[in-house]
C-alpha cells in the first residue's frame, strides 16, 4: 500500500485514514517510519530518557484475564521488596544519574498500601535531593490517594487503559473491573495535575485495526501526555491463553507495535512514547527498533534480579538474567546504534504536559 506525503503532513486524522497507515507495508512502511523519527527529532529532539523501572511486588487484587500475576493464579511465586531493597534500587538509579524511575506494582487499594508508597516517595525525594523524577503505575486508586501521592513528589502516572473499545475491554476483564471507573481515574490524574499517560495491547484476541485506530484516537482526544504500547504476549496460566487460535502472528504484534509508535508520534508529536520491554522479548533489538521509530523512553529494569521472573505479566520476558549495572551498559551501547544520545540526570517530562497546563 502506497502512502501519499500529503497523509503523513496532516496533523488531524480520520479513522480511515490512520487504517491505512496502519496497513502500511513495504516502502510505504519504510516511509512513515522516517517521517515518525523525523518528527520526533524535530519535537522532542535525539536524546531518550530512561525510567528506573522498580517492579516491587507482584501482590494484585485484580484478576485480568490476560495478565499472569492476576489474583486467581496460584502458580506465581508472590513477592514484595521491602522498603530497603526499594530504597536501595532507587539510590542505584540515582547514583547512575538516570533522572528518573518507575515504582510499579500489581494492584492494590488499601490505606496500608496508600501510607506506604507516600512514605516511600517522600524518602526517595531524600535520598536523591529531590534530583530524581519519580513516576507511579500501580493501578486505580481513590481521587485523595493520587492527591497525596502527587504532594509526596510523583509528578507521572501511568495507568495504560488497554484497550478503548468497551466490548473488548470487558473481554479482557470478569466481572467488577470498570472501564468508565478506568477513565474516571485517567481525568482525575490530570485534574490534580500528574504527567498522565495510558496506553493499550496490540494484538489482543479479536482485536481489529480499526479497534487500533479508534485507540489512537482515544489517546489524542484524551490529551494524554505520555503513552506506553507494547505488542500483547500471552500467558499460558491466564484464561486469554485459550484464544491464542485467533491471535495474530507474533511478527505481526511486532510490526503493528512499531507502526502505532510511529502514527501516535505523528498524531502527537510533543508527547513521551515508551519502547515497551515487550518488544525485545520478540526482536533482540526491538526496544531500540522502538526508539528509531518515535518513541523517547526506555525503562531499564532495575528490580534486584533474583525477583525479575516473579514479575511474569507475559512469559519469556527479556533481561530476568541482567543486574541493574548489566542492564544499563548494554542499553548505553544500543541506543548509541540507533543514533540516539540517552539524557542523563534529565527528569525528560513531557513537553506536551506544560503546553496542555498553559491552555
Amino acid at each position: 500500500m502506497k502512502i501519499s506525503s500529503k497523509l503523513l503532513n496532516k496533523t488531524d486524522f480520520t479513522k480511515a485514514e490512520i487504517v491505512e497507515l496502519l496497513n502500511a507495508d513495504g516502502d510505504s512502511c519504510s516511509k512513515l517510519f522516517a517521517v515518525a523519527d523525523e518528527i520526533k527529532r524535530e519535537y522532542i529532539g535525539s536524546k531518550v530518557y530512561f525510567r528506573g523501572l522498580i517492579e516491587f511486588s507482584n501482590i494484585c487484587s485484580k484478576d485480568c484475564f490476560y495478565c499472569g500475576i492476576r489474583k486467581s493464579n496460584t502458580n506465581v511465586h508472590r513477592y514484595n521488596l521491602s522498603d530497603n531493597e526499594i530504597l536501595d534500587a532507587a539510590r542505584f538509579a540515582y547514583e547512575n544519574n538516570y533522572g528518573s524511575l518507575v515504582l510499579q506494582s500489581g494492584e492494590i487499594g488499601n490505606d496500608q498500601f496508600a501510607g506506604r508508597i507516600e512514605n516511600l516517595l517522600k524518602k526517595i525525594k531524600a535520598l536523591s535531593d529531590d534530583k530524581l523524577g519519580i513516576t507511579l503505575s500501580v493501578g486505580e486508586q481513590p481521587r485523595d490517594v493520587y492527591k497525596r501521592w502527587f504532594d509526596a513528589g510523583a509528578h507521572r502516572y501511568l495507568l495504560r487503559i488497554e484497550t478503548s473499545i468497551r466490548q473488548l475491554y470487558r473481554r479482557l476483564h470478569p466481572d467488577g473491573h470498570s472501564f468508565e471507573n478506568r477513565l474516571k481515574c485517567l481525568k482525575t490524574l490530570q485534574d490534580i495535575g500528574y504527567q498522565t499517560g495510558t496506553g493499550v495491547m496490540i494484538g489482543l484476541p479479536h482485536q481489529t485495526v480499526e479497534d487500533l485506530a479508534d485507540d489512537l484516537l482515544f489517546m489524542q482526544s484524551f490529551n494524554i501526555d505520555m503513552a506506553g504500547m507494547g505488542p500483547y504476549l500471552e500467558h499460558e496460566e491466564t484464561p486469554l491463553y485459550a484464544h491464542n487460535d485467533v491471535l495474530w502472528p507474533i511478527e505481526k504484534r511486532f510490526s503493528m507495535a512499531l507502526k502505532m509508535i510511529a502514527v501516535l508520534r505523528i498524531m502527537m508529536k510533543d508527547i513521551n512514547i515508551a519502547s515497551a520491554t515487550a518488544l525485545q522479548a520478540i526482536d533482540p533489538l526491538g526496544r531500540e527498533k522502538g526508539v528509531k521509530v518515535g518513541a523517547n523512553v526506555i525503562m531499564p529494569n532495575i528490580t534486584p534480579g533474583m525477583y525479575r521472573n516473579d514479575y511474569s505479566l507475559y512469559q519469556n520476558k527479556p533481561c530476568t538474567d541482567e543486574e541493574p549495572a548489566q542492564c544499563r551498559g548494554c542499553l548505553d551501547a544500543r541506543l548509541a546504534l540507533a543514533d540516539s544520545d540517552i539524557g542523563y540526570g534529565e527528569w525528560g517530562d513531557s513537553k506536551h504536559y506544560f503546553r496542555r497546563m498553559k491552555k
